[in-house]
């Protein structure tokens, strides 16, 4: 066991999993204070794809394994997933903040336990999490703003993008192949989509070393270091905690955004927060599941 792995174990898994998404939201907050003024969401989200494509390319290898053809095209449908549910998003906190985008963003995954699952809890979670995107659009947001209507509706497509990635990402990970396959599935993604951009929108990543960095600096931050935060959280959690822990995430993303973008949410947006962090919670939870977990511990 490597020195950084012992001291990965002396950190809380918890903690670990705030500073993935610290790390995630951060990255957003870079894009939206220092990249969007010098490019496009589209491309700010072309460029935070292929830097990470770049990054788990060189790290994992994944062409030395021996991956079926089918795992491939998994793999690269599952790249399709991310890369658009990054355009939307970047497209989504363009035009509304951060926090209120992420929370809306939550609604994909709180969908998929609710299709996956049965019983009144995931039923309740349905409902909260449409109270919290109507509190959200309804109060939070002056819905009257084209501007707010479209960043409404791009945080809805990311989050049906996350549901897609959820779906096809869990069959790769039950695999075995799910770092190889985010890696090739990141690089295909970015060769595809290169005509959406186009060769002159990517050359604006080179404008400046100060935007290169920026770009950079949101690649790693938003998805080449959070995924492996979170195997490694999820290696000590177990998946049910892990995902029970993934209601903290739109409080997060509002922290960093009255952090780092001086917003301040009102009271539609706390209350859209809370609920979609309930409906999360609600979804993701299983009965015993700590006492589950006290066991393996012990």
């Amino acid at each position: 066991m490597t020195q950084t792995s012992n001291i990965a174990d002396r950190i809380p898994a918890p903690l670990i999993f705030v500073g993935s998404g610290l790390s995630q939201y951060s990255g957003a907050a870079i894009a939206t204070l220092w990249l969007f003024t010098a490019m496009t969401p589209t491309v700010v989200a072309w460029w935070r794809v292929a830097v990470a494509a770049i990054i788990l390319i060189l790290i994992r290898r994944p062409f030395r394994r021996d991956l079926s053809w089918r795992t491939l095209a998994a793999a690269t449908v599952m790249g399709l997933f991310i890369t658009t549910m990054n355009m939307t998003f970047y497209h989504g906190i363009s035009r509304i903040p951060l926090g209120t985008c992420v929370s809306i963003e939550f609604v994909g995954p709180v969908m998929v336990a609710l299709f996956r699952g049965r019983g009144w809890r995931t039923r309740i979670a349905a409902l909260l999490a449409g109270i919290g995107v109507a509190a959200i659009s309804g109060i939070g947001l002056d819905i009257a703003n084209p501007q707010a209507q479209i960043g409404l509706a791009f945080s809805i497509a990311a989050g049906i993008c996350w549901a897609g990635y959820i779906v096809v990402g869990q069959k790769l990970a039950a695999a075995g192949h799910g770092q190889d396959s985010l890696a090739i599935g990141l690089l295909v993604a970015a060769i595809l989509t290169v005509p959406l951009v186009g060769p002159f929108a990517i050359a604006a990543g080179w404008q400046s070393t100060w935007v290169l960095l920026c770009c950079i600096a949101v690649g790693v931050l938003s998805t080449a270091l959070p995924f492996p935060l979170e195997q490694v959280a999820l290696r000590r959690l177990g998946p049910d905690i892990f995902s029970l822990l993934a209601c903290l995430m739109p409080a997060i993303s509002e922290v960093v955004s009255m952090i780092a973008l001086h917003h301040l949410p009102n009271v539609g947006e706390i209350s859209g927060l809370l609920c979609i962090s309930l409906a999360v919670a609600l979804a993701q939870y299983r009965p015993g599941m700590l006492d589950r977990k006290r066991k393996h511990n012990n």
